[in-house]
């Protein structure tokens, strides 16, 4: 499967490797390239902007910089909870631009061999966003979604972001 993954070549894993922030929403397990994220931040506040999507929060100020923040929890038609000390935003680089999603936690950065990525099944590919869903992995006792944000927007959305930020 070739998406925009991380790979590394490592003799003692024996073979490709892929490098993933782990995060959680609403209990479940998500993980994304590691080279798209550009850092994590607590939660700051955030300037609301009209006429957006729902799942936009609004913009912020990152070092002179105005980034949209993207509730991922409203993209993905999860219940909204309240901030706490573990929710941060991520801020990645998808096709271009500097985004930043919102998250319930982050977990850790994982190393995982290429072969445990399987295919989402099909049930459960039209439901979140399927297009954003680039695989499962099935680590001993948990389950990681595999997500490729590169993927998560339409090309509308993706204009209106840049001209948010």
């Amino acid at each position: 499967m070739e998406t925009a993954l991380t790979k590394v070549k490592s003799e003692e894993y024996g073979g490709e490797l892929i490098q993933l922030v782990s995060f959680n929403l609403e209990k479940e397990e998500y993980g994304i390239n590691v080279l798209m994220v550009r850092e994590i931040i607590r939660m700051l506040n955030i300037t609301r902007v009209p006429n957006t999507p729902h799942y936009v929060e609004g913009v912020i100020n990152l070092r002179g910089k105005v980034i949209p923040i993207i509730n991922l929890r409203k993209k993905f038609d999860l219940m909204d909870s309240e901030y706490d000390k573990r929710t941060r935003i991520m801020v990645m680089e998808v096709v271009g631009e500097l985004m930043g999603f919102i998250v319930d936690e982050v977990s850790e950065v994982i190393r995982i061999s290429e072969k445990e990525i399987q295919p989402p099944p099909p049930a459960v590919s039209s439901g979140i966003e399927q297009e954003c869903m680039a695989g499962v992995i099935n680590q001993a006792d948990r389950l990681l979604v595999l997500l490729d944000l590169e993927r998560m927007f339409s090309a509308d959305e993706r204009r209106l972001f840049s001209n948010v930020g």
